[in-house]
């Protein structure tokens, strides 16, 4: 599995044209293994990583992140030659609730919360922009803010491409695959169908899941 993911990550960088630049971008979305599966289904995401961000605690795992201050986050590698930053914001705001500021679907807490962490002072005036946009769309304000560079750690490996994986997981449902499982998790947790209540047609512009 992980060799077949390495070739298509090498074949991948192979296709970049020359000259052309990965930028980075970071997002809090609520759970990362469902940010991270909708930002793989973007074109121009070169790459995705699960981790957190935005507290103060260092070296924070799976068990204690939350009470070190953290967010859930992942860091989207991209070709902006392929995909704008500005664009990769609009899109990343349509995969979450972004009216709500007290976590995600069934997720609660600030460790689920939204946020857009702009590396750089044109990051944050383009996911300004993107915000004010999307706020003419809805007709009502976005809650998600437009946050300073932050340090970013790595979550365990267990978590990394957990939609992909085929690991048997013990679950309310028994031992099922670990894909299997993130899928039930993702629909319990009622993530589409509140996108989808929140921004209507617009819901996962952008993300294209037959990649």
């Amino acid at each position: 599995m992980f060799a077949r993911l390495f070739v298509a990550t090498a074949i991948v960088f192979a296709a970049l044209p020359a000259g052309a630049e990965v930028r980075t971008a970071l997002f809090a979305g609520g759970c990362f293994w469902c940010l991270e599966a909708d930002m793989d289904a973007v074109r121009g995401v070169i790459s995705t990583t699960s981790g957190y961000a935005g507290g103060t605690s260092t070296s924070p795992t799976y068990d204690d992140y939350e009470r070190g201050g953290h967010r859930e986050v992942v860091e989207v590698g991209f070709d902006d030659a392929v995909i704008s930053y500005h664009d990769l914001v609009a899109t990343f705001l349509r995969t979450v609730d972004v009216t709500d500021d007290d976590g995600q679907f069934c997720d609660r807490g600030h460790a689920y919360t939204t946020a857009i962490h702009a590396l750089d002072a044109d990051q944050a005036k383009e996911a300004q922009v993107a915000i004010e946009e999307g706020e003419k769309v809805l007709g009502r304000r976005i809650v998600t803010p437009v946050e300073g560079p932050v340090k970013f750690w790595k979550a365990e490996e267990e978590h990394q491409d957990f939609h992909l994986g085929m690991k048997k997981r013990l679950t309310w449902f028994g031992f099922v695959d670990q894909t299997k499982a993130y899928k039930r998790y993702r629909k319990g947790c009622g993530r589409d169908a509140e996108v989808k209540r929140v921004w209507g047609d617009q819901a996962y512009r952008g993300v294209d899941r037959t990649m």
